[in-house]
């Protein structure tokens, strides 16, 4: 078999797939400059790019562990609809967080002008609720899992550094991390506690 780095995209798509990981990391050396360009030149900032390109990278590997991609069409065309449509949401909601409501009524906690200032203050507060549960929740994964959970979201650490903590491909990160929400979700879902999606 001819090396990775010689395969046709769709020929490392179904090597992933089938479980070699290696495969994908093949197809992000490939891809990784022109991704990462692409959501550079449409955000001019280099840290949001970095997050960008990490969660569109994670929506590509559960699309295509979850067989939705088809090859009917070009690996690069498929991927890079996702990372415009990825765009595009994350421009509507970054949009939409910034709407304050300038309604008269001081019941409305939102409309609290010390409040308001903090555009996340709803966000936490929702946090807040389940936050316990949720530590619990995390508790039960298993610590791989839980390791790249708690880097990412508490520490806020880019799959790149924590790749590089935990000595493993950022593939392999990205995988974990993907485990660790499905594994949340299901948890969450036994337990009745509901949980961002």
């Amino acid at each position: 078999m001819k090396p990775l780095n010689e395969l046709a995209d769709e020929q490392l798509v179904s090597l992933y797939t089938e479980g070699n990981d290696a495969a994908f990391d093949t197809l992000l050396k490939r891809y990784e400059s022109k991704v990462f360009s692409y959501i550079f030149y449409s955000v001019k900032n280099q840290e949001l790019a970095e997050d960008l390109f990490q969660d569109v990278f994670i929506k590509i590997v559960v699309r295509l562990k979850n067989r939705q991609y088809s090859e009917n069409g070009k690996f690069s065309s498929w991927m890079m609809r996702i990372v415009h449509n990825h765009l595009i949401d994350y421009y509507r909601t970054s949009t939409a967080d910034k709407v304050i409501s300038n309604d008269a009524t001081e019941a409305d906690l939102f409309n609290n002008a010390e409040i308001a200032v903090n555009e996340n203050r709803e966000k936490e507060m929702i946090d807040q609720q389940t936050l316990k549960e949720v530590k619990e929740l995390i508790a039960m994964l298993p610590e791989n899992q839980r390791e790249v959970l708690m880097m990412r979201v508490y520490d806020e650490l880019s799959f790149k550094e924590i790749a590089e903590k935990t000595n493993c491909s950022i593939n392999t990160a990205l995988g974990r991390m993907r485990y660790a929400i499905i594994n949340l979700r299901h948890l969450a879902f036994e337990r009745g506690i509901s949980i961002a999606s």
